[in-house]
């Protein structure tokens, strides 16, 4: 696990424009962390390095939103609103393998419902800490994590 301590929200959208410029096709992001820790804002910054203009918004009611514009697609997830069943209904799956769409970065906000995993992902719990600052703790499992070098 490598933590990130993020000063300000710019530092968190930083974090993001780096993954995006990076992270290839095919890419996930679990993202967690409370209420306002950052989420939405990490996942913005990643449409913003991966070239997408179009604004990006929580998905809380609509669950999925994907934007296709940019250098490869981001298919954005939130998945507060549901319970872990509801999850496997969604075959999220589809997104990570590329079945039925062209293959993408995958963030998926309130990931600890998610009742099964994918093979690789990077895991990014966001934190509050002191001061209104952030911290990121980065997990990659089966996944590369040279991304963060670029970042620290």
């Amino acid at each position: 696990m490598t933590t990130i301590f993020l000063p300000d929200t710019k530092a968190t959208q930083q974090l993001g424009i780096n993954f995006g410029k990076n992270l290839t096709a095919g890419s996930v992001i679990l993202l967690e962390g409370d209420l306002g820790a950052g989420k939405t804002t990490l996942v913005q910054g990643i449409g913003q390095g991966l070239g997408i203009t179009e604004s990006i918004v929580s998905p809380t009611f609509t669950l999925i939103n994907e934007y296709t514009e940019g250098r490869i697609p981001l298919y954005h997830l939130d998945l507060y609103r549901l319970e872990p069943q509801e999850v496997t209904g969604l075959n999220l799956e589809s997104y990570w393998e590329g079945i039925e769409v062209t293959p993408g970065i995958i963030a998926i906000e309130w990931a600890e419902r998610m009742p099964y995993l994918p093979d690789s992902y990077l895991k990014v719990c966001l934190i509050h800490a002191e001061n209104g600052t952030r911290q990121a703790e980065i997990t990659a499992v089966n996944c590369e994590l040279s991304i963060l070098n670029i970042y620290i």
